[in-house]
């Protein structure tokens, strides 16, 4: 092995990168088995961001490290911070990380990709990725999976694919199967009810008036806590997680395309649980919610 590459060998080995991801784990429960962290604790929590930074650009750590730096960086580490923490740590353990549900996840992009490189799409296509879909059950329940059979489906019950659904399909393949910028999380379509509609929604009506926000992902400009502060000075309430006290989720700019897990996240995830269940939760990206600020000022 070259002595370049030991330092990375050190932590992305199968069983290395287990232990690196429990530790991580371990410490955040450990820390707050109490109910209280202090500064010493958030220290020994940042000596495992510091012995990871020769590989802090290497999955799965691209994705780790940022979101414990945020988390950390006002000096404290709430309840939903470290819920975020957990929730990805257990999506990039070994068990999911190396398995063949990211492997076929990133099949599935390419499939689609592949679907609308021509940029048309046929019946036999649409009949060919869903015998693909029926033979990956095993997809069940990750995002977005479950959205791309409930569309295909609801588009081929009648056995054709009229101009409407042509368009809308094209629309939903070309911007999720997105490589060089961040639509796969912000544009990415899903089912909602009967309707087809962006995971961020498109020029959305923003009303900040006794309405709840809650906040997902980096911002390039502004903290969590200045972005709050712009709710509360329109009228509206900030909330830490998505309930049904939340009207609007917002997506922040800051993206990585090659993220697998981090790129949508915890509260996403919460939020699509939440609309499925028929709360209205309107999901919108950062730009728009800016849009919506100067308006309302």
């Amino acid at each position: 092995m070259h002595d370049d590459h030991r330092p990375y060998a050190r932590f992305t080995s199968k069983a290395n990168l287990d232990k690196s991801v429990n530790s991580l784990l371990g410490i955040i429960e450990g820390i707050a088995i109490d109910g209280r962290i202090n500064e010493l604790e958030l220290s020994y929590l940042n000596l495992w961001v510091s012995e990871h930074q020769e590989v802090r650009f290497l999955h799965p750590f691209n994705e780790l490290i940022p979101v414990v730096e945020r988390s950390i960086s006002d000096g404290e580490l709430d309840r939903e911070e470290r819920e975020d923490i957990r929730w990805l740590c257990e999506r990039l353990q070994s068990r999911e990380f190396y398995d063949a549900v990211s492997a076929d996840l990133q099949r599935l992009h390419a499939i689609l990709g592949g679907i609308i490189a021509d940029t048309r799409i046929s019946e036999d296509e649409l009949r060919g990725l869903s015998d693909w879909l029926a033979d990956h059950e095993h997809l069940k329940t990750c995002w977005p999976f479950d959205e791309i059979q409930s569309l295909v489906t609801g588009v081929l019950v009648d056995g054709r694919i009229d101009e409407e659904e042509h368009e809308m399909l094209g629309a939903f393949f070309a911007d999720f199967t997105s490589l060089l910028d961040d639509r796969t999380i912000t544009s990415a379509p899903i089912k909602d009810g009967g309707a087809i509609m962006g995971l961020c929604a498109t020029d959305p009506d923003v009303v900040f008036d006794q309405r709840g926000f809650c906040f997902t992902g980096a911002s390039a400009k502004f903290s969590r806590q200045e972005l709050e502060a712009m709710v509360t000075r329109l009228g509206g309430v900030a909330h830490a997680s998505p309930s049904k006290k939340v009207h609007y989720v917002v997506v922040g700019g800051e993206g990585n395309p090659y993220w697998a897990f981090a790129c949508y996240g915890r509260k996403i995830e919460k939020a699509v649980k939440l609309r499925k269940e028929g709360h209205r939760v309107v999901i919108i990206h950062e730009l728009d919610f800016h849009d919506a600020v100067a308006d309302g000022s």
